[in-house]
């Protein structure tokens, strides 16, 4: 067989193969054979159909068809072989099949043209001495102040209040039901249309204004216990019910009890309760010190991300679609892995009619990120960069210890680290010969998300399921969900 290279665009390998005549005559012979073996023609026994019956009788296109196939599938394989092309993904037949069919007769030499994505090669340019502008993260004191008080307000004692009218921070206990508010020149005498949901009782809700649609905490305040109210809110724009979204509303709202907070004292016995520490100022300290490395590490990362913006500037590459929908494949299943973990049905999600879509708006990301990886190895063989055996297992014994009884496979583990170890040594090695500005955090217009944009796109076709005024388990209690002070210990 011989294979002629040659080099196309996007990455490819172009592959010119020619089948020797005995080769397509010995396929051409074997199809006629097995269909022999196999065809059900009346009138003759399995494996008894005489030659010139079973070409009458299939057609004689159709079974050179057949041997073409063959003819091509093996061709292709084995001149990826005899070539040693590194193939991306499954090579493609670039002749027309038809025209094939109309030159191919058994016992001649069959020629026909294949193409295969490769590995692309990336031209680097200057890579030293980048110019970056970084936003700094500053540690905030006021964060462990937050992280106190919702632990606080976790751990309050709800005690029933006589003798006074509701107020912002209180809890209250209550009975309500929902409707549509009509608009001007709408039929006053038709019934309004009740909220779906809004219909509840003893329902606690703490009176803060981010508990509830706005202007239902407010109306709230001033209420007594064994009061009912006609109380006006009106729905956000955007809201998760866009059927909902901008629409006023009134609630009926009886109130069945009153409640105020009393929270237990900053000391050592709530330090104990709350956290490993025997002291409170040990747990504050350790707050403290969980911060600043945060900040730190979010200062670092907003470094990262500004030299991989300026580093794909200064890189040429030709990129295979095979690997850009491959990269692909991989952000729309981190997206619905993320999504699953947060309880949503992902069958919901990616239908057959948001697929293409998501696909679609998911490219450009995908080819920054293979542009990004690509860069990064290039600099790390021509810098020869690389991690140790040993750091890699240090970090795949953490992870193995982090991740408890949960099951881990050793060998993809010490793949991810030894990637991401790589990764991480490689940029540490560019910021130490960039120059770095760092700027105000929020400084900078395109400020670094923390979701792609596929998975915000995908979190907005959530359809609405259940009533969107049925409150959760977590929105039935006065636990205020922050950062928990012993996650990080």
């Amino acid at each position: 067989m011989k294979v002629t290279q040659e080099k196309l665009p996007a990455s490819q390998v172009g592959l010119e193969i020619e089948i020797a005549p005995e080769k397509t005559k010995e396929t051409y012979e074997k199809v006629i054979k097995n269909l022999v073996s196999t065809a059900n023609i009346p009138g003759f026994r399995k494996g008894k159909v005489p030659r010139q019956i079973l070409i009458q009788r299939m057609g004689a296109t159709r079974i050179k068809a057949a041997a073409l196939e063959e003819l091509i599938q093996d061709g292709i394989e084995k001149a990826v072989k005899q070539s040693s092309v590194k193939a991306i993904g499954q090579p493609k037949l670039r002749s027309s099949f038809e025209e094939l069919i109309g030159h191919y007769e058994p016992g001649k030499s069959l020629t026909f043209s294949a193409a295969v994505d490769v590995q692309p090669e990336a031209e680097l340019g200057d890579y030293t001495g980048l110019q970056l502008k970084a936003e700094e993260v500053k540690y905030d004191p006021q964060r462990v102040e937050q992280v106190l008080d919702s632990e606080r307000q976790q751990r309050a004692t709800l005690i029933p209040v006589e003798g006074r009218a509701a107020q912002l921070g209180d809890v209250a206990v209550v009975d309500f039901k929902g409707v549509i508010a009509k608009g001007e020149g709408e039929d006053a005498s038709t019934e309004p249309e009740p909220i779906p949901g809004a219909d509840v009782t003893d329902y606690q809700v703490e009176l803060q204004e981010d508990k509830f649609i706005p202007g239902f905490v407010t109306g709230m305040v001033g209420m007594n216990p064994g009061e009912t109210k006609e109380i006006t809110a009106q729905f956000p724009d955007p809201y998760t019910n866009q059927e909902l979204a901008g629409k006023p509303a009134i609630f009926t709202v009886t109130l069945k009890e009153l409640k105020e907070k009393e929270l237990p004292e900053l000391n050592d016995d709530f330090a104990q309760e709350v956290s490993d520490f025997e002291t409170f100022e040990e747990l504050r300290s350790s707050l403290e010190e969980r911060f600043q490395k945060e900040a730190e590490q979010k200062t670092k990362s907003n470094k990262q991300e500004a030299l991989l913006a300026e580093l794909v500037k200064h890189v040429k590459v030709d990129l295979p679609e095979t690997m850009i929908q491959q990269e692909v494949d991989t952000m729309l299943t981190q997206t619905a892995v993320r999504l699953s973990q947060q309880g949503i049905d992902i069958k919901k999600l990616f239908t057959q009619d948001v697929i293409p879509q998501l696909r679609e708006r998911s490219r450009d990301e995908a080819v920054e990120r293979i542009k990004r990886s690509l860069s990064l190895q290039e600099i790390g063989k021509r810098e020869s960069i690389e991690v140790s055996p040993e750091e890699v297992n240090a970090r795949v014994e953490e992870l193995i210890e982090q991740y408890g009884d949960r099951e881990v496979d050793p060998e993809r583990a010490r793949e991810v680290v030894e990637n991401e170890l790589l990764s991480e040594k490689i940029m540490d090695w560019l910021l130490e010969r960039a120059t770095v500005e760092l700027v105000p955090e929020g400084s900078l217009s395109a400020a670094t998300a923390t979701e792609s944009d596929s998975e915000v796109e995908l979190a907005e076709t959530i359809p609405v399921t259940q009533a969107e005024f049925t409150p959760t388990a977590s929105e039935q209690t006065v636990d205020v969900q922050a950062e928990s002070v012993t996650s990080d210990q």
